[in-house]
């Protein structure tokens, strides 16, 4: 569907993160989204992204990536002009958030309707332990030892000790583990092994993307997961004998539209699939929440991170989140 006559505005919103949120490759105590409005027809839709250092992406790369092109897209819009001028990433993904919002409220039908093939229901999202001395991770994890789905960062020189020291603080909790792309490839064995023994559910992202090779030569008692190897539907053939599960993030993605296709493609594939997010509100979280209906695994957690959210927030009970509503997005 196109639209006519659009204009597009752009800006920078920053969110306190609840403490401070750290993986192998940093921390930041901040949430730096970019919003983006697409108006017609006398109505708007709104997106969010989250622009990610791990890909070279700032704020003000993310801004400038919009508005180029807005100006070579002109007065009229849609999904596959979009997916032509903007390759994968997070301005992609706030523009084509926005176009499924616009067209929700401009045909007076939820995007639901569009995206799901029932009716959405709320779902149960991991919680993120984020990386740090083993002592206080396990605090933070029998903190949140009520949660079912814990999320730890790893990536650093106590992994074992951390794991061991979280398991044993929320012993009811399933436990996936999030290195980074930091584990090594001599260490990738014991790490496995002790990931193994605890009964950890998932492995995400041990080794560096590209670098992963091996992962198609050794067992996998535990299912390894792709994030930072998969981004896009074109991206999964050549993964199939090196994961098991892939995470789809909008962002990483660039939009919805793109995200649909590769959890299609997924599917075909016989991947597992992990709908995840980066430190955001709940616009962002919004359209994965729809994504995420039939995922096995679902990391939507970035609202629960921040010390407040946006007016209009997802609804969530514990670590259940429920769809979104019209006043928030599609």
């Amino acid at each position: 569907m196109a639209f006519t006559d659009c204009t597009v505005q752009a800006w920078v919103e920053t969110y306190p993160i609840r403490g401070q949120f750290r993986i192998s490759r940093g921390s930041k105590t901040e949430a730096h989204v970019v919003v983006c409005r697409i108006s017609a027809g006398g109505t708007s839709g709104h997106g969010e992204c989250v622009p990610y250092a791990r890909y070279g992406e700032t704020v003000e790369s993310v801004l400038a990536a919009i508005r180029e092109a807005s100006e070579e897209l002109g007065p009229t819009f849609d999904h596959q002009r979009l997916s032509v001028v903007l390759g994968p990433g997070a301005a992609r993904n706030a523009l084509d958030c926005a176009l499924w919002d616009l067209q929700a409220k401009l045909s007076g039908r939820r995007a639901h309707l569009l995206v799901c093939s029932q009716p959405p229901r709320p779902v149960e999202t991991a919680y993120t332990i984020s990386l740090d001395e083993p002592d206080a991770m396990a605090d933070a994890a029998r903190s949140a030892s009520r949660r079912s789905v814990l999320k730890i960062k790893l990536g650093g020189p106590d992994d074992i000790a951390a794991m061991h020291a979280v398991v044993a603080a929320a012993p009811r909790s399933r436990i996936i583990v999030d290195a980074n792309e930091a584990w090594a490839p001599d260490t990738m064995a014991e790490l496995m092994r002790e990931a193994t023994r605890l009964h950890i559910a998932l492995v995400e992202q041990p080794l560096p993307a590209g670098q992963d090779e091996m992962l198609a030569e050794i067992p996998h008692p535990v299912p390894i997961c792709a994030d930072e190897s998969a981004h896009t539907a074109n991206d999964l053939d050549a993964l199939r004998t090196r994961y098991d599960a892939v995470n789809i993030k909008l962002d990483k993605a660039g939009g919805l539209t793109e995200s649909l296709r590769m959890r299609e493609r997924a599917r075909e594939l016989g991947f597992g699939v992990m709908v995840g997010c980066m430190v955001g509100t709940s616009l962002s979280m919004a359209p994965a929440v729809l994504l995420a209906q039939d995922a096995e695994y679902v990391d939507l957690d970035g609202p629960l991170l921040l010390a407040r959210d946006r007016q209009h927030g997802l609804d969530y009970a514990g670590s259940t989140v429920s769809p979104p509503r019209a006043d928030l997005w599609g």
